[in-house]
């Protein structure tokens, strides 16, 4: 057994030493593998864009680039604390790091797709079309996301912060997960209407 900057190595496996007593080995496969599920997630928005390409309406395209972004942001963060923990931050050092780079990556991703005027129109026009689903989407999916890491930037809970930032990471799959089922309805729908002999809207 040998420890090297707080982390303590037995038989392979790392156990952070101190109050939190967290299993580091165990978080960064959870970490990995959730990076993996959001690499199938992007693929398979891509490979439904371009079975499709000429049926995309303007809806379904920002769809398309919400399962990327989405799954590619969560490929991102998913990795920091794996990549931070190799350079001996631990504890609330390595967890308020990766908030702070969580937060930051996400909303300047929001903030970017905010400013394109189709993004804003699309929000609307989903607003009016499904108003609750439109509240689950922010209140369901996107709030439990950022509450887990500000709490975690604030300092509040420290023996929760690892359980904080894989709350934010398994719903930010969770909203690759939705969005991409609205890909995939609409898809079915689609070959659907074609396979009857009528064109699609």
């Amino acid at each position: 057994m040998t420890a090297i900057g707080g982390i303590v190595s037995s038989g392979g496996s790392l156990l952070q030493t101190g109050i939190t007593n967290w299993d580091f080995s165990r978080d960064v496969d959870v970490f990995l593998a959730l990076a993996g599920i959001a690499g199938i997630f992007v693929g398979f928005a891509a490979l439904i864009g371009l079975t499709g390409e000429e049926e995309v309406d303007t809806a379904r395209f920002i769809d398309i680039r919400g399962v990327v972004t989405i799954g590619l942001l969560l490929i991102v963060v998913a990795l920091v604390p794996v990549v931070l923990g190799r350079y001996g931050l631990v504890g609330h050092t390595l967890w308020l790091t990766s908030s702070l780079i969580f937060l930051a990556v996400l909303w300047t991703v929001s903030i970017y797709g905010m400013r394109r005027p189709e993004n804003r129109a699309a929000m609307r026009a989903q607003a009016r079309a499904a108003p609750r689903l439109y509240i689950f989407f922010w209140v369901g999916l996107e709030a439990p996301i950022q509450i887990p890491l500000i709490l975690t930037v604030l300092g509040l809970f420290p023996n929760l912060e690892p359980a904080f930032y894989l709350t934010a990471l398994v719903f930010q799959l969770f909203e690759a997960a939705y969005v991409l089922s609205e890909l995939v309805y609409w898809r079915i729908g689609s070959t659907k209407v074609i396979d009857e002999g009528f064109s699609p809207d």
